[in-house]
């Protein structure tokens, strides 16, 4: 998968170009993919595995997860800051960087 993909390359991966790899059809393909992103924040936090979503922007708010992400990782209990800005910023490099690959 190219979520798969991205995270073991090292590269960030943008909703629109996961959409589009994941072949996820319209309408709505980015709310259906951010469903998805949201279930598997908490998969991953449940099983104590890095956050794979993580490694999915926005090209439009400097390349860190949309308000979502940040907003699912408060309501699991891993963060607890805004959803943009520089602690947003530094909670998301710090996801990344105990990412293993």
């Amino acid at each position: 998968m190219a979520l798969d993909s991205a995270i073991t390359s090292r590269h960030l991966i943008t909703y629109n170009d996961l959409a589009d790899a994941a072949q996820i059809p319209a309408p709505h393909r980015i709310h259906k993919l951010t469903m998805w992103l949201e279930s598997l924040i908490y998969e991953d936090h449940k099983s104590a595995k890095p956050l794979r979503a993580a490694w999915v922007v926005s090209r439009q708010r400097g390349q860190i997860p949309a308000p979502g992400f940040f907003i699912k990782c408060y309501e699991i209990g891993l963060y607890d800051g805004p959803v943009n800005g520089p602690q947003a910023a530094g909670f998301h490099q710090k996801l990344l960087a105990h990412h293993p690959g």
